[in-house]
């Protein structure tokens, strides 16, 4: 792709590696359904967050299902969720007859305000699910979610899907504060199996309860003895193999992630009109370029009729038509109104990132 071509807000990247890896697995004649290839790949995780424990499945979806489930979690049960994430989050629990209990976020990170989440505690309530909005960490660190899940005896489950490559500043990586924490490999994500997810845990028991939750509640691998209800969200061999590829590649893209957010922060330093959202880079891996835009949808078709994709960033669930819930969460309206994702790509270039501030800068003036 050339620096004048049409610039997409996203694409995956996938290459040589990729290749390698599945033609070397095509040739020993394997079943595709997951094995070696997966466990390499669940290690490989584990080593890089630092978990004792990763179970990877089929979805980003379908991993929070499951850690609600091996958390206990069913019908009547109610898990407060922030109103700004991707929609999977809330519908995770729906699955399991769970109800979501929205929210509104920090206005700065948007990540879940801890205060309303603490207010939203009813004697129903049997889980938080902690979204790290591209990859930032609640305002006064992730202690107060802890102290709140030690002090309640309500679960911390980390839905981490855009913060592979995020850290805490106590050194811990995004997804190992909670009992559980969940990644996504959908096509978007620093790291992309075309789908998938990954969830981590350091408890032996609640890892186990995960691998048999994933494998129809079997009793043991490659058996039909059943010891409880589970279902069939098992990884493939062919996935692995490109989640190994890319795995090996992660280290420069967080490197890349972090300078493509920096430039466009310098390039955009002096727009009025587009306002980035902050980053620590030494901590957060940009997973979206993302900011609040005046006049959002015209500055989106003033790029768009120019060559250069945008993305409106996540409405507010309780307004849509899915959920349709009364509530007023300022926050998650305000970024549903005017949040706008620029380009953000692994393979974009200086002179991609250079040309679309350039036409934001025009747009404004």
């Amino acid at each position: 792709m050339s620096d004048t071509d049409f610039i997409p807000q996203m694409r995956p990247l996938f290459g040589a590696d990729e290749r390698a890896e599945l033609l070397s697995y095509l040739d020993e004649d394997g079943f595709f359904t997951e094995f070696k290839r997966t466990e390499a790949f669940e290690a490989e995780i584990a080593r890089y967050t630092g978990a004792r424990h990763c179970v990877v499945v089929n979805n980003g979806t379908v991993s929070l299902t499951l850690a609600a489930a091996a958390l206990g979690i069913g019908p009547g049960d109610e898990v407060i969720c922030p109103d700004y994430t991707m929609i999977a989050t809330p519908n995770s629990v729906q699955m399991l007859g769970a109800k979501p209990v929205f929210v509104d976020v920090e206005p700065d990170t948007l990540v879940m305000d801890v205060a309303l989440a603490e207010r939203a505690i009813t004697p129903r309530t049997k889980a938080i699910m902690l979204v790290s909005a591209n990859g930032r960490a609640p305002r006064a660190g992730i202690a107060t979610f802890e102290a709140l899940s030690q002090r309640t005896g309500i679960a911390l489950i980390e839905d981490a899907a855009q913060s592979l490559g995020s850290w805490y500043a106590d050194g811990r990586h995004v997804g190992r504060a909670g009992r559980i924490g969940s990644f996504s490999f959908s096509a978007p994500k620093i790291i992309s199996t075309g789908q998938g997810g990954a969830l981590i845990t350091d408890d032996d028991a609640l890892a186990a309860r995960l691998r048999k939750l994933k494998d129809f509640g079997r009793s043991g691998g490659g058996n039909d003895v059943h010891d409880s209800i589970g279902w069939n969200f098992k990884f493939t061999e062919l996935q692995a193999c490109v989640g190994l590829a890319q795995m090996r590649q992660l280290p420069d893209r967080v490197v890349r992630k972090k300078a493509i957010w920096r430039r466009y922060a310098e390039r955009l330093a002096g727009v009025s009109g587009y306002r980035l959202f902050d980053h620590d880079l030494a901590l957060c891996t940009p997973w979206f370029i993302d900011g609040v835009a005046e006049r959002r949808d015209e500055l989106a078709a003033h790029l768009k009729a120019r060559g250069i994709g945008t993305r409106t960033m996540y409405p507010p669930i309780h307004r849509q038509k899915a959920y349709d819930l009364p509530g007023d969460h300022p926050v998650a309206e305000h970024i549903g109104r005017d949040g706008l994702w620029l380009p953000s790509m692994i393979q974009l270039t200086d002179a991609q990132i250079d040309r679309i501030c350039g036409e934001i800068a025009a747009f404004y003036g």
